[in-house]
């Protein structure tokens, strides 16, 4: 966690120079070379097998990346976690037919409240960027439907595979816009870094924690994101939440520890 949100604070840094687009580019494109240079997904992949779901889970993908920069560019870091957080909380209680797990969306919904923009204060929140993160979420949520049935089919090279086409899908849409400024040369050590602390870091260090903590344990640290997401915010770029944001952000965390610990 405090890999990648520190990778995202980086990358908002990125922004007046290649704007959310081309940062995501560079993300992508560098995450899916050192992805397939570890992990080499072609090997043993077959055609035969239902590539639908793996294309689906990296249009997921690329797209979760690209509409959080874009919400970024408007949110703190904390709160636009916060937002996004929903996506998969909602995978999780949705998934649940017991009563008792609707006070768990009850809390998420509060949360919401006092992070979205119904204030017309100088604290309230962008509404575009607030609808970017929500909208992030919702690939979130997709990206973990689509992952399983990608897991199953492809194992450990599924993402990897599913990189490299958020990458072919999303990159060129980040060229467009911000140009060959992408990939200047005083551009790519950024590249690698950004990659590094946003993907391939969090992405094993994950791996190696499910191998050796239980699911429901994974889950509650996982909930601590968007508290990680705030103090890198605030240590980085000195984004400060008020005290109802804290409370929204707290809110939507409550609700994903009590999600995941009444899970069956």
């Amino acid at each position: 966690m405090a890999s990648m949100q520190l990778g995202a604070a980086y990358a908002k840094g990125l922004f007046p120079r290649l704007g959310p687009a081309g940062t995501t580019t560079l993300r992508l494109t560098f995450s899916a070379l050192i992805l397939a240079a570890v992990r080499r997904p072609w090997r043993g992949f077959r055609l035969d097998r239902n590539v639908l779901p793996l294309l689906a889970y990296g249009i997921a993908l690329g797209a979760m990346n690209s509409l959080f920069y874009m919400a970024l560019r408007t949110v703190p870091l904390g709160i636009a976690i916060a937002l996004e957080f929903i996506g998969p909380l909602a995978v999780a209680t949705l998934a649940s037919r017991r009563w008792r797990d609707g006070v768990w969306i009850l809390l998420a919904v509060a949360g919401l409240a006092m992070l979205l923009p119904l204030r017309r204060d100088t604290t309230g929140i962008d509404p575009t960027g607030a609808l970017l993160a929500l909208g992030s979420g919702a690939c979130w949520a997709l990206y973990i439907v689509f992952g399983r049935r990608v897991g199953q089919a492809f194992g450990a090279m599924g993402t990897g595979l599913g990189m490299i086409i958020a990458a072919i899908v999303f990159a060129p849409i980040g060229f467009l816009q911000a140009g060959p400024a992408v990939f200047a040369p005083a551009v790519l050590p950024a590249g690698v870094l950004l990659a590094l602390l946003s993907s391939a870091v969090p992405y094993s260090l994950e791996m190696v924690a499910l191998t050796r903590v239980p699911v429901r344990v994974f889950g509650t640290l996982m909930s601590l994101e968007p508290a990680v997401g705030a103090v890198a915010g605030f240590a980085v770029l000195h984004e400060a939440p008020t005290a109802l944001q804290w409370a929204g952000i707290a809110a939507v965390m409550l609700a994903s520890v009590g999600t995941t610990l009444t899970a069956n």
